[in-house]
């Protein structure tokens, strides 16, 4: 299992703000207002949302010793409704035209109303996963609940500053491992003094 500290200095230089964030944005002195549990709920979700694989797995092991199974069934459950419910309430969002509001969606969503885990940490992570696919309608619903529970702003912003960078990162990682296996299918190059002799 990579520990955290690995999957940092795996970032290229290029991206050292991002491991400076990754470093910070997982504590609960640099994600203010929320647990160890709902810091680690909210990175794995945004993580599965992130669609790097590799990237999922590593922070999956991370987070196994501060989330139970449920809590692991439900961040990867608010990243599979949100994939789904952010591309349809942004395209009703985008459209502009109020009768499609109207309309039913017709697309179960049973997992909102019993995610299995508090209500109040899965509306955490699906913030994040809907500020990772860029739904503003999505975004704007579950702030409005989060605050109607009672939490306060710098606690939201917590959530979607620790999606931004897990997003960040899994996007980095992504082109490391890309160029990996790029340097590895490249046949051995010959060099000048086998050229000569040649």
């Amino acid at each position: 299992m990579s520990t955290l500290e690995e999957i940092r200095d795996s970032l290229p230089d290029y991206a050292r703000d991002i491991r400076l964030n990754l470093a910070s944005v997982l504590t609960p002195g640099g994600a203010p207002g929320l647990t160890p549990r709902q810091i680690w709920a909210v990175a794995l979700a945004s993580a599965v949302a992130a669609r790097n694989v590799e990237f999922a797995s590593q922070i999956e092991a991370l987070a196994a010793s501060h989330l139970s199974a449920g809590d692991i069934a439900a961040a990867r459950a608010a990243a599979a409704i949100m994939a789904m419910n952010n591309i349809y309430y942004r395209f009703v969002h985008l459209t502009e035209d109020p009768e499609y509001q109207r309309l039913p969606a017709r697309l179960r969503m049973n997992v909102i109303a019993q995610p299995g885990i508090d209500k109040v940490d899965f509306e955490l992570m699906s913030l994040a996963v809907s500020a990772i696919n860029g739904c503003g309608a999505c975004v704007a619903a579950h702030e409005r609940q989060l605050r109607t529970h009672g939490l306060e702003r710098e606690t939201v912003q917590s959530a979607v500053r620790i999606a931004a960078v897990i997003h960040a990162a899994a996007a980095v990682a992504e082109q490391v491992q890309a160029s990996q296996t790029t340097r590895l299918r490249e046949p051995p190059r010959k060099n000048s003094s086998t050229l000569a002799a040649i």
